[in-house]
């Protein structure tokens, strides 16, 4: 029955284009909203893709089928082929009786909120919390894989600096080698990093051509390779004359590639060449860059010198291949990655009150119109509801008296218990309140009824013989102190200068007196 699924397939298109016509002229007011509908138009785009493509196959009709039934109505008694599908139609749903029917009509209506599954619901899980629907970034499991690769665990590097250098990857913003990029954390980090902003862009941008978008810096990136123009990725040959080439670092002086430093002053340059840090990081940069070696007379030395050095080449130019998609998607994202960091500069600056109660209205202002509607439905539902709130899971009010959301909750750790025996055994639920108890009176007066003065130097400390030894420590180095610095003995020498015991017969025996 190839022309009822065409006229099935013809109908789907027509309903497919109404719901794409009838969301195109909402205007949400809340993002969540936004990205609703367009995560629904962008299906629907999908879905119309898939059908016009079945019912092209039913028009080339390579196989004949179409005009063969085409033939078998159009000749002979025409009642013979209706009562043959009909039979044929019968059959089926004899067979399968419980074969529920799609109704096109709803199928691509807008659902009322009250209607069975929430309209939002695949919103809800697609961001979390610190991303506030695609407002924001959330790069902080990124930040400590970045924190722990070799070449930065010496450095400090805070959340919103890693803001602003995720996408840089030269010096001297990142101070990894192009040596060290060669392991498989450093790999794995790019991966991750790319994968993840990947994502956000085809989460927050269901409508936009990413496909197309992707594959014009897959395009820009191979010109760039085949040239060498590869932000750290170029050749590395360095010049023997006076200077180096002013190639990486700030640009301002002169670069030094085999040390990876830079110098102001050429003469700092010349002096440095003959020192035995560059000439060990000049004989490593050329083993590892494959330079010629004794066993290039053999032939099966120099084919495994070969394959890895192609092995090595491939490494390089997917690691290179990742670093150039992060730029170019933290370029198309700018302005969430501005807006991400003034909020979280905003919020470093706000209690946690602050913040709870901000996101607590953010969770109320996107649940408002479900809650309008439940509320016109039954307003002395509504009253009792009031009166009795379901807390199933047990968790915090908030300031409002209502129970936080189950996501709030796992965010803080509310759910994790820390004791403390200095406070009489409280219990402090989740790491933030925990910390910031040890300031609180509570803790500063059992350090006090313990005898201990200085609070500042007992921080995480929670138990009472800890807390006891720890000051009994601190006063004794304090009396030892004390008694070493009385019983020194002063010597003065013919000038009149006073100095300790044992620095005056150290300089009288060097003869400086």
């Amino acid at each position: 029955m190839l022309l009822e699924d065409q006229r099935f397939l013809h109908e789907d298109l027509e309903r497919l284009e109404q719901g794409i016509s009838d969301r195109t002229l909402e205007d949400p007011r809340h993002i969540r909203d936004r990205l609703n509908r367009d995560h629904q138009i962008s299906g629907f785009l999908t879905r119309i893709q898939q059908q016009s493509k079945r019912l092209l196959d039913i028009y080339n009709d390579t196989e004949g089928l179409r005009t063969k039934e085409i033939q078998s109505i159009s000749t002979g008694d025409p009642f013979d082929e209706f009562y043959k599908q009909l039979n044929d139609i019968k059959d089926f749903h004899r067979r399968y009786p419980n074969e529920p029917v799609e109704n096109l009509e709803r199928a691509y209506k807008r659902k009322a909120p009250g209607e069975g599954e929430s309209a939002t619901a695949e919103i809800d899980h697609m961001f979390t919390g610190e991303e506030a629907y695609g407002r924001f970034l959330d790069l902080t499991r990124l930040h400590e894989d970045y924190l722990n690769l070799p070449g930065v665990q010496s450095r400090r590097v805070t959340y919103l600096q890693y803001l602003t250098i995720f996408d840089h990857f030269t010096p001297p913003h990142c101070p990894i080698k192009r040596s060290e990029k060669a392991t498989d954390q450093y790999f794995n980090y790019v991966g991750n990093v790319a994968e993840y902003l990947e994502g956000f862009l085809r989460r927050t941008r269901p409508l936009d051509d990413l496909d197309k978008t992707f594959a014009t810096f897959d395009q820009e990136f191979e010109k760039a390779w085949e040239a060498k123009e590869v932000p750290g990725w170029g050749s590395e040959t360095q010049s023997v004359g006076p200077t180096a080439p002013v190639t990486e670092g700030t640009g301002e002086g002169i670069w030094c590639p085999d040390c990876e430093k830079e110098f102001k002053n050429d003469n700092v340059y010349k002096s440095h060449l003959s020192g035995k840090k560059h000439i060990k990081a000049a004989g490593s940069r050329k083993a590892d860059t494959g330079g010629t070696t004794n066993s290039d007379t053999n032939g099966r030395s120099s084919t495994k010198t070969s394959a890895s050095s192609t092995a090595k080449n491939l490494k390089e130019r997917a690691i290179a291949e990742r670093e150039w998609r992060i730029r170019k998607y933290a370029s198309t994202m700018e302005t969430v990655r501005s807006d991400t960091r003034v909020n979280v500069e905003r919020r470093q600056g706000m209690t946690e009150r602050e913040r709870q109660q901000e996101l607590d209205a953010l969770f109320a202002e996107s649940a408002e119109p479900s809650l309008r509607s439940f509320g016109a439905a039954d307003d002395d539902s509504d009253s009792s509801d009031d009166e009795k709130i379901y807390n199933p899971l047990k968790l915090p009010l908030a300031w409002d008296g209502k129970p936080i959301p189950y996501w709030l909750y796992k965010l803080h750790g509310l759910g994790v218990e820390f004791n403390c025996e200095i406070c009489g055994n409280f219990v402090y639920m989740g790491r933030r309140a925990f910390d910031k108890h040890f300031n609180e009176a509570r803790h500063i007066y059992g350090l006090k009824c313990l005898g201990i003065t200085n609070t500042t130097l007992f921080r995480e400390i929670t138990n009472i013989e800890d807390a006891l030894k720890l000051w009994d420590k601190i006063a004794r180095d304090k009396k030892k102190e004390k008694t070493g610095g009385e019983n020194v003995v002063q010597m003065e020498d013919a000038e009149g200068n006073v100095m300790p015991e044992k620095v005056y017969y150290d300089l009288q025996k060097q003869g400086l007196l």
